[in-house]
């Protein structure tokens, strides 16, 4: 699969501690999240670490680095729809600030999209193998 369709099908987050990575994880997107904006995954993304480490990052300040501008003034937006106010409304739990950082700069990310869509596309070969088995069975 060409790599723009792989990076629309994955959510990836790293966790870091004083410029180390901690962790990684990173999971396929559910159907109805394949249509959401690139901002909207953004923020998805965030939850979704905050739910995996919040043994992490409750109750300290979290800095959360993301590759989206528009991510950053999603706190002061007005008009949002009810996925995204329940996003927010889990967020407020945290104390955390979102900064940009341009993924041109950002080694570790494209290493974890990397990782990602390589297994991505093992499965999908898996899936073809698969397929072709079962046909020729029948």
């Amino acid at each position: 699969m060409p790599k723009e369709i792989l990076e629309k099908l994955i959510l990836g987050c790293i966790l870091m501690k004083h410029g180390k990575v901690i962790a990684y994880t990173s999971r396929q997107l559910k159907v109805h999240e394949k249509t959401y904006s690139a901002h909207y995954l953004e923020l998805v993304a965030v939850v979704f670490s905050l739910r995996i480490w919040r043994h992490n990052s409750y109750g300290v300040h979290v800095e959360v680095f993301t590759e989206n501008k528009s991510l950053k003034y999603v706190f002061t937006q007005k008009d949002l729809n009810l996925c995204q106010r329940r996003s927010l409304e889990l967020l407020k739990d945290y104390a955390i600030s979102v900064l940009y950082h341009s993924r041109k700069g950002n080694v570790v990310v494209d290493a974890l999209s990397q990782l990602s869509m390589g297994n991505i596309a093992h499965v999908e070969d898996d899936k073809k193998e698969l397929v072709h088995n079962v046909h020729r069975l029948a």
